[in-house]
């Protein structure tokens, strides 16, 4: 059952952090989005056609379910900035923040009139959160960079997948999403540090660098011995029985047997005492050996195919063995503890009723996140904004309106 974790607006140990995004599909959005979750006040600058993230991902009734959810708890204005009042009216905006989230390619901002040094000279305390591929040094720093891009230049792809086939790619954005969390922890390094200095920074966060650093045990190895590891499989490096396990109804079951008591916890449920005194399997380091990796792996699937997912997971469990079934998206909704933990959260939604959201992490014991509203539709706080922000009457507002410099919903 999904849960309802919305909350009142006042939530959330960000309260009262002002933060502009100017930032597009998923690690900019992703980041603010964070932010937003833990009640700061989030103002998002879309062009006029709005962000790409809201024609990605599966719609209902023209409603984006992607957007609803990656720019929930924010308030969307609609700016052209490639015309001079749009430019002003940003930096207007970003002068009264405290953070600016942006991931455009290196420089963009600085074509704008809105880079770093024009924004700290108005505004000395703003913190800038800057997303980009390669980061905003070096001799990459100008090409564009998406996550699965980068994750390929940070060593990443090369290790997933299957060792006979080619690199494979996880089908989803798991390097903007790490990036997103970096950069939101900068952002708060930062803010942290201006409290001491009284002085903002930038804060610059590469997807290629996000996704080396998962890469940590791979460097010392690489230049001390030389090690250029391949692609395990489904199995972690150096550890087995660590794998997926085919099961008798066509399922996987991931077991983690990794110290020692855990496998003879193993050994001891598939009543193979043998493997206890097999040199090839007596230590962890001897299992981890890759031809022994192999053989333990075998010897394990042949176990599991015995047994129906459900059955075998219940021995292990039993066992105190480390396991589960590979969930699809359909065994979550239909899991007590995702929904006992909020991770499933029904969002109202003025069009759909609701939609239900990944819930808030991570979880404050005290001043927990939430999520106050679901994303808005396109220019649906540009009117607002401008009145309580810059203090625009509606017949200026009307004007850049006519100008075409800023747009509202409907």
């Amino acid at each position: 059952m999904s849960q309802d974790t919305t909350a009142p607006l006042s939530a959330g140990p960000l309260t009262g952090l002002k933060v502009v995004e100017i930032g597009t599909t998923i690690a900019g959005p992703a980041c603010a989005r964070l932010l937003a979750d833990f009640g700061a006040e989030v103002i998002k600058i879309e062009p006029p056609d709005g962000d790409p993230v809201r024609q990605m991902g599966q719609h209902v009734q023209q409603q984006s379910l992607y957007a609803a959810s990656i720019l929930r708890n924010k308030r969307s204005v609609v700016l052209d900035l490639k015309t001079e009042s749009g430019r002003r009216i940003a930096f207007e905006l970003i002068a009264r923040a405290d953070i600016l989230v942006e991931n455009n390619r290196a420089g963009v901002l600085e074509r704008l009139g809105l880079g770093y040094e024009s924004l700290s000279a108005r505004n000395p305390g703003l913190v800038m959160v800057r997303i980009s591929g390669y980061g905003q040094t070096g001799p990459y720093a100008d090409r564009p960079g998406y996550g699965a891009i980068c994750e390929a230049v940070g060593g990443v792809r090369h290790m997933t997948g299957d060792p006979d086939r080619p690199p494979a790619r996880v089908a989803l954005a798991t390097t903007d999403y790490l990036t997103s969390v970096y950069a939101a922890f900068g952002a708060m390094a930062a803010i942290r540090a201006r409290s001491v200095t009284g002085r903002g920074q930038v804060v610059d966060a590469a997807l290629y660098e996000a996704a080396f650093t998962q890469m940590e045990p791979v460097v010392p190895a690489h230049e001390k011995l030389g090690v250029v590891p391949m692609r395990e499989g489904s199995n972690l490096p150096s550890m087995a029985p660590n794998s997926s396990y085919p099961t008798r109804d066509g399922g996987w079951m991931l077991i983690a047997a990794n110290s020692q008591p855990t496998w003879r916890r193993l050994v001891g449920l598939m009543q193979q005492p043998e493997l206890l005194t097999d040199p090839r399997f007596e230590t962890i380091q001897a299992r981890g050996k890759p031809e022994n990796m192999r053989a333990i792996d075998a010897i394990v699937a042949d176990w599991t195919r015995s047994f129906d997912g459900t059955d075998l997971e219940a021995r292990l469990r039993e066992a105190e063995v480390p396991c589960t079934r590979v969930y699809t998206i359909a065994d979550i909704y239909a899991d007590p503890h995702f929904a006992a933990r909020g991770m499933l959260a029904q969002v109202p939604h003025p069009v759909l009723g609701h939609t239900t959201q990944t819930g808030v992490v991570p979880r404050l014991s005290a001043t927990p996140g939430g999520i106050r509203h679901t994303g808005p539709d396109l220019g649906a706080d540009t009117r607002a904004v401008l009145r309580e922000a810059l203090q625009m009457g509606d017949a200026e507002i009307d004007a850049l309106i006519q100008q075409q410099a800023v747009m509202q919903a409907g």
